[in-house]
């Protein structure tokens, strides 16, 4: 390059090779980063669910100390290492993890007969089993005790079901009553009789289940168990409480690979548990799917019709330059604007008006008056909709001409031109704005904070009861997921870990979806153009 002549160097600038080396480089860097950022995300995330060895300390003050070592750092006056360990037991602790000095350990060990018991309450413990219902015991029988306890739980299943049902049909009484009531028609008389008696006779049913149930579970609840902690400290714990048993002390690779992938496949089917920090993830899984499906029916139409319009049918003008001004300008509003706006024209306005017109029985308590799946999505279509516009419209700019004048002398009409010729031809370019809308739409949280997400959603948005769909029920999402508990958890270390698993499986759900989007795109781009796109 330094060689080379004055003309050769114009030359060299002038077609722009620099350019090209810089943009090969930008492009490298990016996605070098984004390669960094996931393996940094697997690393601290995924690692969490490996069954690590138990270590048991013995310190200089003579306590022992039982825990897995999650994390080593030089001492603040740099005199040193400390360790950090988990040591569960936060019922008799009060917390989850513990820094230890290096220079405070006297000796460490992993002794055979440590155990780590997984619990639907307080978290994990660390112990030794003592006692089986008051006699001592051995882990194979508490392994057998818990099966047996776990089979007679799973058999609670049918009436579970049973109670849901009754439940379910117990509220469309209530409500078909608030209906009578509200209108006050003396014909609707024996009918409201009727439904009362119905009502009760469900009450009674529901209250017999109910106490059967009781019973069932005080019984499975009576079963308990020993264990004390490395110090000797005793804990009754309930076998029905206790989810799994294991001890990593002595598990062969295999045994923890297959223990991994057990982990692996609760994170993706379980329900959440301990606040949100331990469990699984399917309902904000499911949550965050839904909602990207239901905003996209919305936001792909629209933005289509828009661009169509503007570009095919709108006379240019002075009117139709604003419009374009302002769609473009309505990507750049902050997200949390349209939050607002969701909130007070769908939620308060449309659908406070939808509880008037067809459920003001049931008011003050509102139906669509609230927060739901239904208005969190068109909150999302409305952030998402100039996106598909605007590639849209540069999809159908792309097109020759020629393209357009070879239909019209075929004798095509020109909706005929739209539907057959065009619109073919830009599916490509208006795939890539659907593909950007997807992204942007599940990565946002501010919106949905507003509009309908929760923390914790009692039932998902689809179940066996008409009509099926429930766009009015609240829904969690893997976004908002990552914000409650990394910032409001009040046990920020046990959290760390389900917030870098939450952004992998929000991540790897963007790049699922846009990855079947975009090999549909490639698919009509290779039928319908021919290097116009």
């Amino acid at each position: 390059m330094f060689n080379r002549t004055p003309k050769e160097m114009n030359k060299y600038w002038r077609v722009g090779e620099p350019m090209v080396w810089l943009s090969g480089a930008a492009l490298s860097l990016t996605l070098l980063s984004a390669a960094i950022l996931l393996l940094v995300i697997m690393v601290s995330g995924l690692g969490v669910f490996w069954p690590s060895p138990l270590q048991q300390l013995e310190l200089k003050d003579g306590s022992l100390l039982v825990g897995m070592q999650t994390q080593v750092e030089e001492t603040a006056d740099h005199s040193g290492m400390r360790r950090q360990y988990k040591i569960a037991n936060r019922d008799l602790n009060g917390l989850d993890f513990r820094w230890i000095d290096e220079a405070q350990i006297v000796s460490s060990s992993t002794p055979a007969d440590l155990l780590v018991l997984e619990r639907a309450e307080y978290g994990d413990f660390f112990g030794r089993l003592q006692t089986l219902e008051g006699k001592p015991a051995s882990l194979d029988q508490l392994r057998q005790a818990l099966h047996q306890v776990e089979t007679a739980r799973a058999g609670l299943s049918e009436l579970d079901q049973r109670l849901i049902e009754i439940s379910y049909r117990g509220e469309q009484l209530r409500l078909k009553l608030l209906k009578i009531d509200y209108h006050q028609v003396a014909a609707n008389e024996p009918q409201r009789i009727e439904l009362s008696a119905e009502k009760q006779a469900e009450a009674d049913e529901f209250e017999r289940l109910v106490k059967v149930q009781s019973e069932r579970l005080n019984r499975i609840h009576a079963r308990t168990a020993v264990f004390s902690d490395a110090n000797g400290q005793q804990k009754e714990i309930v076998l029905a409480d206790i989810l799994k048993v294991y001890t990593p002390n002595t598990m062969s690779s295999a045994d923890k690979a297959r223990f991994y992938v057990a982990k692996l496949w609760e994170l993706v089917s379980g329900e959440p548990r301990e606040s949100n920090t331990e469990g699984g993830l399917f309902p904000a899984i499911f949550g965050t799917v839904m909602l990207i499906f239901v905003m996209s029916l919305f936001s792909f139409p629209l933005g289509v019709i828009a661009a169509v319009y503007l570009r095919e049918y709108a006379k240019e003008g002075l009117l139709v330059r604003i419009v374009r001004i302002a769609v473009n300008n309505l990507a750049g509003i902050p997200s949390i604007v349209y939050g607002i706006f969701g909130l007070g024209f769908f939620v308060y306005g449309i659908g406070h008006s939808i509880d008037v017109v067809f459920f003001p029985e049931r008011l003050p308590t509102p139906t669509f008056g609230t927060g739901g799946l239904l208005w969190a999505s068109l909150t999302l279509a409305l952030l998402t909709v100039p996106v598909v516009i605007v590639s849209t419209e540069e999809a159908l700019g792309a097109i020759p001409r020629e393209m357009r004048e070879g239909s019209y002398a075929l004798g095509a009409t020109k909706f005929q031109t739209l539907l057959r010729v065009l619109l073919p031809m830009a599916s490509p370019g208006i795939m890539t704005g659907l593909i950007l809308a997807m992204a942007r739409a599940a990565g946002e949280v501010a919106p949905l904070m507003i509009t309908g997400v929760v923390k914790l959603a009692p039932t998902l948005p689809i179940d066996g009861n008409f009509p099926f769909l429930h766009l009015d029920r609240k829904f969690m999402h893997l976004g908002f997921h990552i914000y409650d508990i990394g910032f409001q958890s009040p046990n920020v270390e046990a959290a760390k870990p389900m917030v870098f698993v939450t952004a992998l499986l929000l991540v790897l759900i963007v790049l699922l979806m846009s990855s079947v989007a975009i090999r549909l795109r490639n698919k009509m781009k290779k039928r319908y153009t021919f290097g116009t796109f």
